[in-house]
């Protein structure tokens, strides 16, 4: 890892020790199910990054692939093309890290050459057999979340996530990767039933036993419109509400897409929260 992308890493995971942290969201992609397509071209997307840490993120999280439901899995190549150019500005632009959304070991190793300090697997580790040696080898801090092939109403949410976790910090040490850049991401809208979403963010405080931040991403996710009736899951109000019900139960980083909201939310939240659980 670049020296300048490894002082970003430890500076983003020292202000996880001190208040909410936000991190933009910017896709890459043509198929993202909130913002696909705004962003494919290189101009537009390095400028939507800079407008987010003008706004106040602390981390720009960038993905080439979609991961919404049903989405068309792409190539190692067709991924490294649509970010390597952006990546390339953005870590000699920004005084922020930046992360790679991948479940891709190569992908993972090629963003964090050219200058990411995190990695962010919606697979936990667990769908590329290569990716935990790759974060350790990149010195990389890394995004573990809990994911599902598919939605088991059944399923008991909160001990299916501490087995998912359980076996992937067991991979993560193996590999070598200290338990100090690890975070943790109950992976809301992933796998889950609305009913499991909901319960997978009131349950934040039974995965604190793990000493590990917890990333939280319900940004525009279905769920939230099944909750006010109308189905409309893109509202901002019911994604700050969501975050900041995260926030109370332990949550720690915020997965966004509406950046300066969300950090004048937490801004206040910090503020008020702080003082009354004195």
């Amino acid at each position: 890892m670049r020296a300048e992308a490894r002082a970003k890493r430890d500076a983003f995971l020292n202000k996880l020790k001190s208040r909410p942290v936000v991190m933009g969201i910017l896709n890459l992609t043509p198929d993202s199910f909130s913002d696909g397509g705004r962003f494919q071209n290189p101009d537009a997307a390095i400028a939507h990054a800079k407008s987010m840490v003008v706004a106040g993120c602390d981390i720009v999280d960038i993905g080439g692939e979609s991961t919404r439901p049903s989405a068309s899995p792409v190539s190692e190549a067709e991924e490294l093309a649509r970010v390597e150019q952006v990546l390339t500005a953005l870590t000699g632009l920004l005084d922020v890290p930046v992360s790679i959304d991948t479940s891709k070991a190569a992908v993972a190793v090629r963003a964090v050459e050219i200058g990411a300090a995190v990695v962010n697997d919606v697979w936990g580790l667990q769908r590329d057999p290569s990716m935990p040696d790759a974060v350790a080898q990149a010195e990389a801090a890394v995004i573990i979340m809990h994911n599902r092939t598919e939605k088991d109403e059944r399923a008991d949410i909160l001990a299916d996530m501490r087995r998912f976790f359980d076996r992937s910090l067991a991979l993560a040490a193996k590999a070598g990767i200290p338990k100090d850049v690890i975070i943790l991401d109950p992976g809301i809208g992933f796998g889950k039933t609305s009913r499991q979403n909901v319960e997978a963010v009131a349950r934040i405080p039974d995965l604190k036993d793990y000493g590990l931040p917890i990333l939280v991403g319900a940004s525009r996710k279905a769920f939230l419109g099944s909750l006010t009736g109308d189905g409309i899951e893109a509202t901002l109000i019911g994604t700050v509400a969501a975050n900041l019900v995260a926030a109370a139960a332990g949550a720690s980083i915020f997965r966004v897409h509406d950046v300066a909201e969300h950090v004048a939310a937490l801004r206040i939240f910090h503020s008020m929260h702080g003082n009354i659980t004195r």
